[in-house]
């Protein structure tokens, strides 16, 4: 039984990698759903404690990238927090309609748009857009390098 709840849980660190890059599948929570599945089989003792608060770590921290990455970007580029709040509505939004294209675009779109009209300077309203288009690209770089370290340290720490 454990062995096979062993596989179901590898299976769901490797879900959460391809989570990582495909929208809408909740990559680190997967990971971490494998880490807990394959740590509730063992009887609460393998990984260890430390091995699964890092992990544990590790996985809260991909979540933040993910839901704030772009958000930060934006506002280092000079976005209102309500500028960063509507881009975010409608980068979900987007995704919907024209998947990972579309939450770059909508993302984009509205920063640029918002920041504009608040401001009435296309330069500053490129500006912001561009570090949210930035963010977006690279918290989803980030998510992949950090499910994928989730990954080989569950099957170093597990399996090895």
């Amino acid at each position: 039984m454990v062995e096979a709840l062993t596989v179901v849980a590898v299976a769901l660190l490797i879900l959460g990698v391809l989570g990582a890059v495909v929208p809408l599948l909740p990559g680190a929570p997967l990971s971490l759903a494998g880490v807990y599945l394959h740590w509730w089989a063992s009887g609460y003792s393998d990984p260890g404690l430390l091995v699964l608060v890092g992990l544990t770590v590790l996985g809260l921290f991909t979540i933040a990238v993910e839901y704030a990455g772009g958000a930060m970007s934006a506002k280092f580029g000079g976005a209102s927090t309500r500028t960063v709040a509507l881009a975010t509505v409608a980068g979900l939004a987007a995704i919907f309609v024209a998947g990972p294209l579309g939450l770059v675009a909508g993302v984009a779109g509205t920063v640029f748009i918002t920041e504009f009209y608040r401001h009435r300077d296309a330069r500053r309203g490129a500006k912001a857009a561009a570090y949210a288009t930035i963010g977006v690209l690279a918290s989803s770089i980030a998510q992949v390098l950090l499910t994928v370290t989730i990954l080989v340290a569950f099957v170093l720490a597990v399996l090895v």
